[in-house]
């Protein structure tokens, strides 16, 4: 079966954004975005919310037709282009849209499981706010964080309040047991800690 793999840099504090969107604190030379490449490729599909999704949209498409691109983010933007994406959102009208995407209005745990079951390379997981949802319905297997040298005070954090059930507005128990399978420090001091969601019968400790 499929995993649904969460991918995300974080400042040092916990915080995925600075004021106004900014990630110009990202700490990414060659040897990381060759590593954000090679582990995105292999990828069935990338799974994005609207506000994720137009960003890289507005720049990724024709990135390598730019002749001073570097190598890597020429290789990513085909990567980008290629790959399939599921953009979900309530604004946008569903159906096919252009760079190989769908639009889907709601997030449907029965639909995401199956999408799980189908043959092909995992779904990567991006935006806070899509990431909150999928967990409170217990659809992520992977996390991997990428921990940015940085302090940057004051911003959006990475893992939003996932304990409330909007259909109820009550609160519950929302504890995830994670287990470490992967670390890595990266010469410019990002370092990736990978965990995988420990399931009951998992056999893992």
């Amino acid at each position: 079966m499929r995993k649904v793999s969460l991918m995300m840099s974080v400042s040092l504090d916990g915080f995925m954004e600075g004021l106004d969107r900014d990630i110009g604190w990202h700490v990414v030379d060659d040897e990381l975005h060759q590593h954000f490449n090679d582990t995105l490729r292999p990828l069935g599909a990338f799974v994005d919310g609207r506000v994720t999704h137009e960003l890289m949209a507005a720049f990724w498409p024709t990135a390598d037709a730019d002749p001073d691109a570097s190598a890597v983010t020429a290789e990513f933007a085909a990567i980008w282009r290629d790959k399939p994406k599921i953009v979900y959102s309530r604004t946008l009208p569903s159906g096919p849209a252009e760079w190989n995407t769908t639009i889907v209005s709601e997030v449907v745990p029965e639909e995401v499981r199956a999408l799980k079951e189908q043959p092909g390379g995992d779904l990567g997981l991006g935006g806070a706010d899509l990431a909150a949802t999928f967990l409170r319905h217990d659809l992520v297997d992977e996390i991997k964080v990428y921990v940015h040298p940085v302090l940057i005070g004051r911003g959006r954090r990475m893992f939003l309040d996932t304990d409330t059930d909007t259909d109820t507005d009550t609160y519950t128990d929302t504890r995830t047991a994670l287990r470490l399978v992967e670390s890595r420090a990266f010469g410019n001091g990002v370092v990736l800690l990978r965990y995988e969601r420990v399931r009951p019968n998992s056999g893992a400790r």
